[in-house]
């Protein structure tokens, strides 16, 4: 069996997959296996990755209809048998000690259940500095977790039982499926952090999810919620998790507000008025609130809402 099962999702990106496929094949550490996912491609993807594969038997490659990148994700971590699982975003590089990092960190931490780096980022072709804000760290991060996703999918490799016991992505999640996942996992656990760029993410290009889906708040308030309902946090995360998610929700008010939203508008200011209006509620969301709660897309098609 081997340590890593390495996992890369991917969509119509036969312009950059051979530099991640290759960025693997180059570890210097060599006791993986790896699962390329190809989430329904209409473009040469998989011409490209088929020929790839049949050079280097360690890869293997498997299309499927186009589900979104949490279930091709999910889809490679059930095929692999290994102990720790890694990702590779298919527009991403690893650098070439990226496996025997990690491993040589697990081996003298043996208690840790995610280990993840830092990275370095290019943009549009040139190398920038990340803003403070997206400032890399481990220990207990729930807090900071948040706010925005701290930890990036391409630089992770977490232990596969921990990885199970939180069912993996939300396949329901179109984007900020790393930060809805992360979030659970940093509840429970400290996580681990080598402070030393492992990865290259690349930015700026046209298919990039981020440039797609603007309202990413709408995803992580839809998380927050989630875990408020779902998950036993303790008073100082509820707490913290509350005033992250009162400043989320009071910036979409506005925002739809403003650009004359109004079913938007009525959506999130029933949340709004749920968790933080002047009468204090009882108990859980009510079945209708859940519905809703479930249904945050990128359309206009909501239904009036009350709140009981």
């Amino acid at each position: 069996m081997s340590f890593f099962s390495v996992v890369v999702p991917v969509y119509n990106r036969e312009h950059s997959i051979l530099r991640a496929l290759f960025s693997i094949h180059k570890q210097s550490f060599k006791d993986y296996e790896c699962f390329v996912i190809d989430d329904g491609s209409s473009d040469g993807t998989s011409r490209v990755v088929q020929h790839f594969c049949r050079n280097h038997p360690q890869f293997r490659y498997l299309k499927t209809e186009n589900r979104g990148v949490s279930a091709a994700r999910n889809l490679g971590v059930k095929l692999g048998q290994s102990p720790w699982i890694c990702f590779l975003d298919s527009d991403d590089e690893w650098l070439e000690d990226k496996l025997l990092k990690q491993y040589e960190y697990i081996k003298s931490h043996p208690e840790s259940v995610l280990v993840h780096s830092d990275e370095i980022w290019v943009r549009n072709g040139k190398r920038v500095n990340q803003m403070k804000k997206h400032t890399k760290s481990g220990g207990d991060i729930f807090a900071a977790c948040t706010e925005l996703c701290l930890i990036s999918p391409s630089a992770v490799t977490i232990k596969r039982e921990c990885f199970e016991r939180f069912g993996g992505f939300d396949e329901s999640y179109e984007v900020c499926e790393d930060y809805d996942l992360w979030l659970k996992i940093t509840s429970k656990y400290s996580v681990d952090y080598i402070n030393e760029a492992l990865i290259i993410k690349y930015g700026g290009h046209f298919d990039q999810l981020s440039q797609k889906y603007h309202a990413m708040d709408e995803w992580r308030v839809r998380s927050m919620m989630n875990l408020l309902e779902r998950l036993r946090l303790n008073e100082t995360q509820k707490q913290n998790l509350l005033t992250t998610l009162k400043k989320k929700l009071d910036i979409l008010c506005q925002g739809h507000l403003k650009h004359s939203r109004v079913q938007r508008y009525q959506l999130y200011r029933a949340f709004y008025d749920f968790y933080f209006g002047s009468q204090i509620k009882k108990g859980k969301l009510t079945v209708k609130m859940t519905e809703l709660l479930s249904k945050l897309t990128e359309s206009e098609e909501f239904p009036p809402l009350t709140v009981s």
